[in-house]
């Protein structure tokens, strides 16, 4: 086949073409279509395959981590159960049943050790939770800074351990030193530094087993009821 069998070619008429043309012309043919059948399928089986990739690449790392989940899991298990068990100490520490009556009159004799003036304690109906109750204290006193600060270190020697929070404490500088002279016209008493707490606490106790029994039932009562309606 020589260049000179490509010129003057009749395209209306191919089966007239040299034979060695039409040999070229049919491995053309034969490339463009290979190369239109590789744009059209083998791309898109490509990029499905590199789908596939991606995908058992998450697979694997999803398989690895709950691989790692399920050798670990006993050691989990054992270490919850410390936990709980450690948890379960701690709130023994709390105030039983049995302790809170004595331990509202330590803490309102705290506040008389610590030299604070307590003109009200009353403590409210408890609140009982899931593994403890809840006792709000209101309470008023007047005392100076290191006073209170007596009252905490004295609480926390105290062989139970007792948590206090504070909820709509207001704490001001107290006025009642304060005396009145001629026509509504104040005095001050020299200050000695007192402050005015008053608001509510909470301490807080745990509920032994039958006490949660007891309130796990009512809840299932109410929950019941609840339904019904």
């Amino acid at each position: 086949m020589k260049l000179t069998d490509f010129r003057n070619l009749d395209t209306s008429n191919p089966g007239s073409w040299p034979t060695g043309v039409k040999f070229a012309a049919a491995a053309v043919l034969v490339l463009l279509i290979c190369a239109a059948g590789w744009y059209f399928k083998v791309s898109d089986q490509k990029e499905q395959l590199a789908r596939s990739e991606r995908t058992e690449q998450e697979l694997r790392r999803e398989f690895t981590q709950k691989h790692g989940r399920v050798v670990n899991l006993e050691a989990y298990r054992e270490q919850l159960a410390e936990m709980d068990e450690m948890f379960r100490q701690m709130v023994r520490q709390l105030p039983s049943r049995t302790e809170m009556p004595q331990l509202l009159i330590d803490i309102s004799q705290s506040a008389q050790t610590a030299g604070i003036d307590t003109q009200l304690f009353q403590p409210g109906p408890e609140k009982p939770e899931d593994f403890y109750a809840e006792q709000p204290i209101s309470v008023r006193m007047v005392g100076n800074y290191h006073q209170f600060g007596e009252f905490i270190s004295v609480i926390a020697q105290l062989p139970r351990v007792v948590i206090l929070t504070m909820h709509d404490i207001e704490l001001r500088p107290d006025d009642s030193g304060r005396s009145r002279a001629g026509r509504g016209a104040t005095v001050a008493a020299p200050s000695d530094g007192n402050l005015r707490m008053s608001g509510t606490v909470r301490t807080y106790r745990y509920l032994d087993d039958d006490e949660q029994a007891q309130l796990q039932a009512e809840q299932d009562a109410a929950a019941t009821s609840g339904r019904r309606r």
